[in-house]
């Protein structure tokens, strides 16, 4: 089978830079390795809700309903992007997953579980957050708990009275510990390996990743030191609940690490009321015992790992030497590589300003580039 081009994952980026090809007058081919539009956000958290507030979000073509909102959750999410789908006539093709592309000529070819296609244009947009990652802890096959990846956390009801480790603090490792300690956790300890930056969702009526657009551009010895003044004004003096102070500022940390800043919706109220404890990195497991980077140990009943995930990419284009050490691509939006014409990537990223704000502007760069190119061939 054939088409022209080819999107592979119908979420946020790759419904909205197929309903932008549709404008541009060019029509593409949707493939994605889930059930439905809107799964992944509908089997999320129930707490979740988006970090940028409704009007950052909406993706080109389709506002947001004002009844989600300002912080819109995940439930709502999924149907926004349902009514997308729908708002635009997209029809993607499901339980297809990609496993590898390779060039042949003028054409990729895309392997397939469900077959083989070929494709002068290739956009991969299967998100930033595809494949859990969980690390290989020594001794992890002694803990008689559950040890599970925070994708697979739901609600912190089976946790009700249990001593819980929660292993990262980024926005995930965050929320899942205030969503405990709010909930009947009987113990809520918050292992951290790479201290975050902390700030907190808006200042004053203005959220913060609006103040947030202009920091992806502007140098961080200029944007961090007002960083650091409105944590401190704001936030306060965290290390005295025991979060440890990050290393560099919200911009040098992101651009060094890509580790965006933790957005507070709960983490510091708790760690105010001794509800949430910071602690160490984990490093291995003796039996009920964590043992933590700083030699202490605790016992715990369960632990929930928000240790981050890969892109999913390195077997599908890593040996196109379109990707790097981490298997993110080099390149994204509109821009190619030379040895990779007609492949782009959109939404595996997550910039300051907030990944669907980026998804909007990117998809409507690579429909014009790739619209431009279809015209020329």
């Amino acid at each position: 089978m054939h088409t022209e081009v080819l999107v592979v994952g119908a979420g946020a980026a790759g419904l909205a830079v197929a309903a932008c090809l549709k404008r541009n007058g060019v029509p593409s081919l949707i493939v994605d390795r889930g059930a439905a539009v809107g799964d992944t956000w509908a089997s999320r958290y129930e707490r979740l809700h988006l970090h940028t507030p409704r009007v950052q979000s909406a993706l080109p073509g389709l506002r947001m309903p004002r009844r989600f909102g300002r912080w819109v959750g995940k439930a709502d999410m999924a149907r926004y992007l349902r009514g997308y789908a729908r708002r635009h006539g997209l029809e993607p093709t499901f339980h297809t997953d990609v496993l590898r592309l390779d060039r042949d000529g003028a054409h990729w070819v895309v392997t397939t579980d469900a077959g083989t296609l070929t494709a002068r244009q290739v956009i991969v947009a299967t998100g930033y957050s595809n494949t859990p990652v969980v690390p290989d802890w020594p001794g992890r096959a002694s803990f008689p708990g559950p040890i599970i990846h925070a994708s697979a956390y739901r609600t912190a009801a089976p946790y009700a009275g249990r001593a819980v480790i929660v292993v990262g603090a980024g926005n995930t490792g965050a929320e899942i510990a205030a969503d405990l300690a709010e909930n009947g956790a009987a113990e809520v300890r918050l292992a951290v390996r790479t201290p975050p930056n902390i700030i907190p969702r808006r200042v004053g009526p203005i959220p913060t990743t609006l103040l947030a657009i202009p920091m992806d551009v502007l140098p961080a010895w200029l944007v961090d030191p007002m960083n650091r003044l409105l944590q401190r004004a704001l936030l306060g003096d965290l290390t005295r609940y025991g979060m440890p102070r990050a290393r560099a500022g919200v911009v040098a940390q992101a651009r060094a690490t890509g580790l965006t800043p933790t957005i507070d919706v709960g983490l510091v109220a708790a760690l105010r009321s001794r509800r949430v404890v910071p602690v160490a990195s984990l490093e291995r497991f003796e039996g009920t015992d964590a043992v933590l980077g700083d030699g202490s140990r605790f016992a715990a009943d369960a632990v929930i790992a928000a240790t981050g995930y890969t892109t999913g990419l390195t077997s599908v284009a890593g040996h196109l030497g379109v990707l790097d050490r981490r298997g993110r691509p080099l390149v994204r939006g509109r821009k190619v590589l030379p040895e990779a014409p007609g492949l782009r990537f959109i939404g595996l990223t997550n910039p300051l300003k907030g990944q669907l704000f980026q998804i909007r502007l990117d998809a409507r760069a690579v429909a014009r580039s790739v619209a431009r190119e279809q015209r020329l061939s």
